[in-house]
């Protein structure tokens, strides 16, 4: 499949997004704790991979680990440009605003307070520490598969990994990032 898909197969690469579309939008969720963000990082991780494709190694299992390697690196850039973004909003005049309906949805409150908590102990992480935690806890990838997302030593890995759980463990435990996201699917199923 690797040849195919460093030749232009578009056969070949739609197979890929089949085996690996849910998988790398459960991590950008993870990541971006958006269904429509982790959508547009699925889509764009995507989109990235097809115009990489030529920097794949012909020989290799499977191209997960590449792919959530690409999504970590979108996810960083999208929350990159929506910084810019809220910046240059909050630079503008101000007018009346209108409540967003999304905030008067009850049955969301508990699931949003949780995954808020997840969150801010994962952003007290230095950024790759929650890049290997995201790839090894979340998406489930292995030490060797992490590093070769990351394009880093395995050994790197196991010492990022180990300090972000030390970091972790230091502080009161957050709730189970996997009990508040779930197993999201590319349907759109959102935080119950």
């Amino acid at each position: 499949m690797r040849a195919r898909i460093r030749g232009g197969d578009k056969a070949a690469f739609g197979e890929l997004f089949d085996d690996c579309a849910k998988s790398v939008y459960n991590h950008a969720f993870r990541l971006t704790a958006n269904w429509s963000t982790a959508e547009d990082v699925m889509a764009l991780t995507f989109l990235e991979a097809w115009r990489l494709r030529q920097r794949i190694d012909p020989e290799g299992g499977s191209l997960r680990p590449w792919l959530l390697g690409i999504a970590t690196n979108v996810a960083r850039n999208v929350r990159r440009a929506a910084r810019r973004h809220d910046d240059a909003l909050a630079r503008l005049p101000r007018g009346e605003e209108v409540p967003d309906f999304a905030d008067e949805v009850v049955g969301r409150i508990d699931d949003a307070e949780r995954l808020a908590a997840v969150r801010q102990a994962y952003g007290r992480l230095r950024r790759q520490e929650q890049d290997v935690f995201a790839l090894c806890v979340w998406a489930g990838l292995d030490y060797a598969q992490a590093a070769e997302a990351l394009g880093v030593p395995v050994g790197t890995v196991k010492s990022r990994l180990s300090r972000a759980r030390k970091k972790l463990a230091d502080r009161e435990p957050p709730p189970d990032p996997r009990q508040v996201v779930g197993d999201l699917g590319p349907e759109k199923e959102e935080i119950r």
